[in-house]
């Protein structure tokens, strides 16, 4: 008998179960603690996106336990080739990813994306709350869970896996973080691609091993990432009157751009940029470097690790780029808009830029970017490796 993907769900349940943290245990699996002052209502945006999540594929029951049972195998035995190759965490416990469904992750994300707002803003202040009006700040805030929650809605049918370092601690873990592997998407990518099960599952927990490693083995990128995210929000600095006055000398950048030689339009990204101040740009530009970075040498992981555990390797690399890039108007259009696109291009720049550093000085040149932040590449130098060479390695 075929069912739907919520056959995973008592299998995944018994997962959670097993693993299940205090900080798990919420009235309706919704983020506790959610009040009028925070900027976004995280309750408001898990029921805006659960009640938009599209069903799953079509999976038998013994189906779902294999998929459970082989995503937890292969998580930890992935993490232990990305030490090999990186010579990352070599001395760190080892422990298997959550498998999850859908809400599972959704869920999930939504805690540490309120965890991380919360982190970022800790040490923001609070003169100026007190001048808010509180009626205004709840609706502003319930709007802002309900475009949270569009966007949650689609990526919850796109994302196959994803390691949150700010999701609450798990007793009794060498590991502060949580790895989600969302166990619908993957099969049914896996399907859509038409590659060997088992290959893919691996080449998925390779890649978010990785950003487990990074997080866990460079112990100040957690509080870097979260103080980068913090100074974005806390730079956010004049009134709507002041912004609208930035947009002559926007437009005018904009022109010059298009005008100038460039193939490349500046796009959506380029529009939030130029409407910024400097010194939010430049907190921005930490933040889009740093991501580029992560999620580069990721993809650059998992393919190198790949042809000694990931026969087909180059097969599904190929097939998942035309998939990246493929999808209909309306995909293509939400990809867009959501900054989806733009990411893809971090993976593509990120993985260029790890690639060229490690043929130059090789992976152990190449962990000089997690000695310190001073370190870490600019969002220039990702374009021009050569340049962090010089700088960091003279």
């Amino acid at each position: 008998m075929t069912v739907r993907a919520s056959a995973l769900s008592a299998p995944l349940r018994r997962d959670s179960a097993r693993h299940a943290r205090p900080s798990q245990h919420r009235r309706d699996g919704y983020v506790s603690g959610n009040g009028s002052g925070d900027a976004v209502d995280w309750n408001t945006a898990v029921a805006t996106a659960s009640r938009l999540l599209g069903p799953g594929p079509e999976i038998s029951r013994s189906e779902a336990d294999g998929v459970v049972a082989a995503l937890r195998e292969f998580s930890v035995s992935a993490e232990t080739h990305v030490r090999e190759l990186t010579g990352l965490g070599t001395d760190l416990p080892v422990a298997p990813g959550d498998v999850v469904d859908r809400p599972g992750w959704l869920r999930g994300a939504t805690r540490g994306l309120a965890e991380l707002t919360h982190t970022a803003l800790a040490g923001a202040g609070d003169e100026d709350r007190d001048e808010v009006n509180p009626v205004l700040a709840a609706v502003n805030s319930r709007g802002a869970g309900m475009q949270a929650g569009l966007v949650l809605a689609y990526l919850g049918t796109k994302v196959l896996g994803q390691y949150d370092p700010f999701a609450p601690a798990e007793s009794g873990s060498g590991d502060p973080g949580r790895l989600l592997l969302v166990a619908p998407n993957i099969v049914a990518a896996q399907r859509a691609l038409g590659v060997p099960e088992d290959d893919f599952r691996m080449w998925v927990c390779l890649h978010e091993s990785t950003h487990r490693l990074q997080f866990n083995a460079v112990p100040w990128l957690r509080e870097h990432f979260s103080r980068s995210i913090g100074e974005l929000f806390t730079e956010t600095e004049g009134s709507t009157g002041e912004l609208f006055g930035r947009l002559p000398a926007a437009a005018r950048e904009l022109r010059a751009a298009r005008t100038g030689g460039s193939d490349t339009s500046p796009g959506m990204l380029g529009v939030v940029e130029l409407l910024q101040s400097p010194r939010q740009r430049a907190a921005l530009d930490r933040i889009l470097a740093l991501s580029t970075l992560l999620e580069g040498h990721a993809d650059h992981v998992m393919d190198a690790v790949g042809p000694r555990v990931v026969p087909s390797v180059h097969t599904i690399r190929e097939r998942f780029t035309q998939r990246r890039a493929g999808g209909g108007l309306f995909d293509r259009v939400l990809r867009s808009l959501l900054g989806v696109d733009a990411k893809i291009k971090q993976y593509a720049k990120g993985a260029e830029f790890t690639r060229r550093v490690v043929d130059a000085v090789g992976m152990t040149g190449f962990n000089a970017v997690w000695q310190e932040p001073d370190n870490l590449p600019t969002r220039s130098e990702l374009s021009d490796p050569p340049a962090w060479l010089r700088r960091v390695h003279g």
